[in-house]
């Protein structure tokens, strides 16, 4: 996940690198005699790679204008308490100081994305970035499990 504007300008540059040796790559396999299917084959984890971060440089573009994901029964609270407080511009430095803790704090919680935040800190997370956060009750299909395990 991108936290931060450095993080998103580096994988932006990224992109258009692993785009130029995506094709040189491509085009090594191609010369070198293989067929579609093993070119594709061949290809595929560099791919997935570059697809993965232009979809991490997309779910951070979308947070800073304001687009979050649904909450599904809390899981994901610490990917969204991240990604409000990219939404509102405020550093982790700021946020620390919010919260009256270290910088470095903020910052690990962030790379473990608040796993294990109990209600209480999340709620003093959101009174710091000054945010409410709502919720919608609805009710789970018949016979479709609700719960992880």
């Amino acid at each position: 996940m991108i936290r931060n504007e450095q993080e998103y300008r580096e994988a932006s540059d990224r992109i258009e690198a692993e785009r130029n040796r995506l094709d040189a790559h491509r085009k090594s396999l191609s010369e070198s005699g293989l067929g579609d299917t093993e070119l594709t084959r061949a290809m595929e984890p560099l791919v997935s790679f570059h697809e993965q971060l232009r979809e991490e440089v997309a779910h951070y573009e979308n947070l800073k204008r304001g687009v979050f994901p649904d909450l599904q029964n809390l899981r994901g609270l610490g990917v969204l308490l991240v990604s409000l407080r990219i939404a509102r511009g405020i550093t982790q430095r700021e946020l620390a100081a919010k919260l009256d803790v270290h910088e470095s704090q903020v910052s690990r919680d962030e790379r473990n994305e608040y796993h294990g935040v109990t209600l209480d800190r999340a709620n003093r997370i959101l009174d710091a970035l000054d945010v409410r956060l709502q919720t919608t009750v609805v009710e789970a299909p018949l016979g479709r499990e609700t719960t992880d395990a």
